[in-house]
């Protein structure tokens, strides 16, 4: 099945979300050869019965694995984390290296250390939109981490804020 694009709408679509900030996470799993992960800026929250999130990733080795995996950790990051959340969005990038504090929790994940907020989710839906996937995810258990300044997405660049 064919699907006819419209691209002025496509332009319109894309200027809109890139005028829109929104939170920045690493999403990070336990892979076949060690973990795995990537930045994100698409993390809702869904519902409160159960605990629930939803993220979109667009086709990425990382992101096949990710979407794949039963479990997973959602990190959400703070304004102190922006060289963190550069290093997983660069596809090749430095990801769980010594000055990344991080370990794996024992039921595989990995978790790094120092974010505001660590949640541990398994899947609930995946579903294929496009090019991306969108995932639905219960959330087994949260970290709570230290609070401060918030680091934002917008006009494709990192803001740091309140």
């Amino acid at each position: 099945m064919t699907v006819e694009v419209d691209m002025g709408v496509v332009a319109s679509f894309k200027a809109a979300f890139r005028a829109y900030p929104t939170g920045v996470a690493v999403i990070a799993a336990a892979g076949p050869d060690g973990p795995v992960g990537l930045t994100a800026s698409s993390v809702a929250s869904v519902s409160l019965a159960p605990p629930a999130l939803s993220f979109s990733v667009m086709d990425s080795p990382s992101a096949r694995l990710i979407v794949a995996a039963d479990s997973f950790v959602v990190h959400l990051l703070g304004a102190a984390h922006e060289d963190l959340a550069r290093q997983f969005a660069e596809p090749g990038g430095r990801r769980f290296t010594d000055d990344q504090p991080w370990t794996t929790l024992p039921t595989g994940e990995p978790l790094l250390h120092g974010v505001p907020a660590a949640l541990r989710c398994t899947t609930l839906h995946r579903l294929p939109v496009g090019a991306s996937t969108v995932v639905v995810a219960e959330v087994a258990d949260a970290r709570i981490g230290p609070a401060g300044a918030a680091l934002t997405y917008r006009e494709r660049a990192f803001h740091v804020g309140r």
